[in-house]
């Protein structure tokens, strides 16, 4: 783009490493497999006993650095955020990723890497301000054996309502002196950040047109009838592709919860809870828990389904707690 600078010294990163031979925290094991079998609901009997398999969506999992990060954390990356910190995307959203399996990966199995920068986008507006799309690409292997691919996806940005960045911005000697406000009126309040919008695609479009008309949908594989939550392309128990919807009546229990307090965002006032609720159907889902003092959420308290509209744009379910 010839009227920003900024991207091809942003571009030049491209193809360059983010990580090299990274090495996994911990052998895939069957704890961390149990865990998150019971997060997510999945009782897919691939996933115990002997001869078990890792769920393949935990791919990510076995290769997180966690606060310490990686010791092959190349310089690259840094660099290219750094980059973007200094033209005033200083805010990030992960927007999406895609994965691809190449073989399953079983207990025991340690897991090597490398990461590279696939992607930068062209400076980008959108509703949560304006920025850069960078896409990472990671290739995990157990020895010399490629097991998976992982592409990452995030939006670096300056929030919508914050002062232009560096490349945009228009020197106060070239502004007329008539257009320079000499004062900040008292009654004149900066507009309320916008939540971040949910990523749609064709896997959860059926949900989030359901939201929007205060329906909560769960699929239903129509071959064996299990529920399943959050909308995936097939059932996890029997492997079937076709599915159908039904309507969550409400009730449900929080099975387990945390409250933030940090980092504060904009568009959020903490302390609040956020609770993984168990719905009476049977599945589970993250939303905030309302209507009762963050400190008063407890595991077991029992919820009830409403839907919140945040902006125009913008409704959620979230789940009021009951109490007495």
């Amino acid at each position: 783009m010839d009227d920003d600078p900024l991207y091809p010294r942003l571009k030049a990163h491209v193809g360059r490493p983010a990580a090299v031979a990274g090495t996994g925290r911990d052998p895939v094991n069957a704890p961390m497999i149990r865990h998150w079998c019971e997060a997510m609901a999945d009782r897919n009997p691939a996933y115990t006993g002997p001869g078990a398999i890792a769920p393949p969506t935990m791919l990510q999992a076995w290769i997180m650095g966690g606060l310490s990060g990686h010791q092959g954390r190349a310089r690259a990356y840094d660099e290219l955020l750094a980059l973007l910190d200094e033209a005033g995307c200083t805010s990030v959203v992960a927007t999406d990723c895609e994965q691809e399996y190449l073989r399953p990966l079983r207990p025991g199995d340690e897991v090597v890497f490398d990461t590279v920068i696939e992607s930068v986008s062209p400076r980008k507006t959108t509703k949560l301000g304006t920025g850069y799309f960078v896409t990472t690409r990671t290739d995990v292997r157990v020895g010399e054996t490629l097991v998976g691919t992982h592409r990452f996806r995030i939006l670096k940005y300056a929030p919508a309502g914050q002062r232009r960045t560096p490349q945009e911005q228009i020197p106060q000697e070239q502004i007329p002196q008539e257009q320079i406000p000499q004062e900040q009126k008292p009654q004149e309040q900066k507009p309320r950040e916008l939540r971040p919008r949910p990523v749609v695609n064709r896997d959860n479009a059926g949900f989030w047109e359901g939201v929007r008309r205060h329906r909560l949908l769960i699929q239903r594989c129509t071959a064996c009838d299990t529920l399943r939550f959050p909308w995936l392309p097939g059932c996890n128990a029997c492997g079937a592709a076709e599915w159908d919807t039904v309507e969550a009546g409400g009730e449900g229990t929080v099975f387990s919860y945390v409250v933030l307090h940090h980092p504060r965002f904009p568009a959020f006032d903490p302390p609040y809870a956020v609770g993984l609720v168990e719905l009476a159907e049977g599945v589970r889902i993250v939303s905030n828990v309302v209507g009762v003092p963050y400190d008063k959420v407890r595991i077991g308290m029992p919820v009830r389904l409403e839907f919140r509209c945040y902006d125009d744009e913008l409704t959620l379910p979230v789940f009021r707690g009951v109490t007495g």
